[in-house]
């Protein structure tokens, strides 16, 4: 399957930032991708640096104007395609929703983000309310797409879970990046854990991976001034990380981006090899259904 990722700067322009990605979902399709990724929250900056109840005007509700937006590009181009929404669900309720649509400009299915970080930067637990939608792949003409969305890729239950559904591919809509508190090698350090955990489910679960993360540097608004990334060329910003990057089911690299540009490639990916790799490597076969019983608990004591 011929697999297109979007690595992107965004600016405050919501306007400028769709129609960039339209022109280049349009070349990709050109290419012939059956299938393109987005990254996390990609209407808008990421808005969760601060908490600021004016940035919930940028939710929307789902069905609404993005996805008739992105319905209509899915139908012009032919292609799959995974979006990643800030979804107004009812006043006082948002959540960050992954909506794929199918070719057809039809919504094939949702994904509410399960795992809500809340740290130093990304302030997400103030904006969004745990997906109720469980780990269920969504099906497309393409295949079972196991949509998850950033937080989640640190999760091996997610991803085992989204396997067990008969998932094709584990696909990860991200926005993450560098904390400016920490010097130069503790910041490598992050980015090649974020990316060995995924390659990790890769190999564990015998299915390709797919990650698209945002690049460059984005400003917080400016309504809470802050002092505390003063290492950055403005102090109030986040430097991601990019490294788009997809993995074969052995967890092997198959294409990365850089860290520090934006990037569309299309890539093809082997469905059919997960079922050689997985008579080879029969982790499922193998497990212990019988023996995970405090799997479920928060800490054995």
């Amino acid at each position: 399957m011929k697999t297109g990722i979007i690595q992107q700067r965004n600016s405050a322009d919501t306007a400028d930032n769709k129609a960039r990605l339209k022109a280049k979902i349009q070349r990709l399709a050109a290419q012939g991708a059956q299938l393109v990724v987005l990254q996390e929250l990609h209407n808008s900056l990421y808005f969760c640096q601060e908490e600021d109840v004016n940035q919930f005007d940028l939710a929307e509700p789902i069905p609404g104007p993005s996805t008739q937006y992105f319905g209509t590009v899915a139908l012009e181009c032919g292609v799959v395609l995974v979006t990643s929404l800030f979804e107004r669900r009812a006043p006082g309720l948002y959540h960050n929703t992954a909506v794929v649509f199918e070719k057809d400009g039809s919504i094939a299915g949702c994904y509410r983000k399960m795992h809500i970080p809340d740290d130093p930067g990304y302030y997400e637990k103030f904006y969004f309310t745990p997906g109720d939608l469980g780990f269920r792949p969504i099906q497309t003409s393409v295949g079972r797409l196991g949509v998850l969305v950033c937080w989640d890729q640190w999760y091996p239950e997610a991803a085992r879970l989204m396997a067990l559904q008969g998932a094709d591919l584990l696909i990860y809509p991200t926005a993450i990046g560098y904390s400016p508190l920490d010097d130069a090698a503790e910041q490598q350090r992050q980015r090649m854990a974020w990316q060995l955990v995924q390659r990790g489910h890769a190999v564990a679960n015998g299915l390709p991976v797919v990650t698209v993360n945002r690049v460059g540097e984005e400003t917080c608004p400016p309504s809470q001034p802050s002092t505390v990334n003063s290492q950055l060329s403005t102090p109030n910003s986040q430097l991601f990380w990019g490294t788009s990057f997809v993995a074969g089911p052995q967890g092997e690299l198959l294409y990365e981006a850089p860290e520090a540009q934006e990037t569309e490639a299309v890539v093809d990916i082997d469905l059919q090899r997960s079922e050689q790799v997985r008579r080879w490597w029969p982790f499922l076969r193998d497990r212990r259904i019988d023996a995970y019983q405090d799997i479920t608990k928060r800490f054995i004591d």
